[in-house]
């Protein structure tokens, strides 16, 4: 599995790996591969954690679930590969974007990859799921998994920001440790609740006004 994550995070996830609880997540997931079509690919899962090492984590965005279409879930939260149509909850960051941050173009395509070398971390709370049935791989113990990857980023960093989008993601504040890093919540920014709050929350010109205020490189939002 190492050759699919970064290296600096090994210290975090290789004692994860061991648990039993992880160990019978592997059988599960596996089983699931071999009976139908799940999401992402298995060289995918953990592309977040391989595209943004530790070292360089500045941002954690959380989402919920893959995309669980086909050709959409590529290990990113929020993100779709090049080519394939944006879904409607980027659409609206997108337009967010656009009202706060001067100069922001909105792009064509959904891939995020770029933010994530940049070190925002683009993690779902569960990391894989059936083709076509949402939601299909939760409580199976992705939730522990990613809830103690968020713990020990807060425990081992400082002034890292948190977007937490819908009160899914909000939960996850009792992890963070508000004293060292910026939580900036709102709701989800789906179709359903976007108009909510979602727009005008200014979170991203908030992360780099926060950012730079730490010393720390703004993010560049275009893609």
């Amino acid at each position: 599995m190492s050759e699919r994550y970064d290296a600096s995070w090994e210290a975090i996830l290789n004692p994860l790996f061991a648990t039993s609880q992880m160990q019978g997540l592997s059988a599960f997931v596996q089983a699931e591969r071999q009976q139908h079509l799940v999401f992402p690919p298995a060289d995918l899962v953990f592309n977040a954690f391989k595209l943004t090492p530790l070292s360089d984590v500045k941002v954690v965005i959380l989402g919920q679930d893959p995309y669980h279409n086909d050709g959409q879930a590529h290990g990113l939260s929020f993100s779709v590969p090049a080519g394939i149509a944006i879904p409607p909850s980027l659409r609206n960051i997108y337009s967010e974007l656009k009202s706060d941050i001067a100069g922001f173009d909105v792009p064509t395509h959904g891939d995020l990859t770029k933010w994530a070398q940049q070190g925002v971390l683009l993690l779902n709370a569960t990391l894989t799921v059936r083709a076509h049935t949402a939601a299909s791989h939760q409580k199976k113990g992705w939730e522990g998994f990613t809830d103690a990857v968020i713990a020990a980023i807060s425990k081992e960093k400082e002034h890292v920001v948190f977007l937490l989008w819908g009160s899914y993601a909000i939960k996850k504040s009792a992890l963070i440790d508000a004293n060292k890093h910026l939580v900036l919540t709102a709701v989800h920014p789906s179709p359903l609740s976007v108009y909510r709050g979602f727009y005008g929350c200014k979170h991203f010109s908030q992360t780099n006004s926060y950012l730079q205020a730490h010393g720390l490189k703004p993010i560049d939002w275009q893609v």
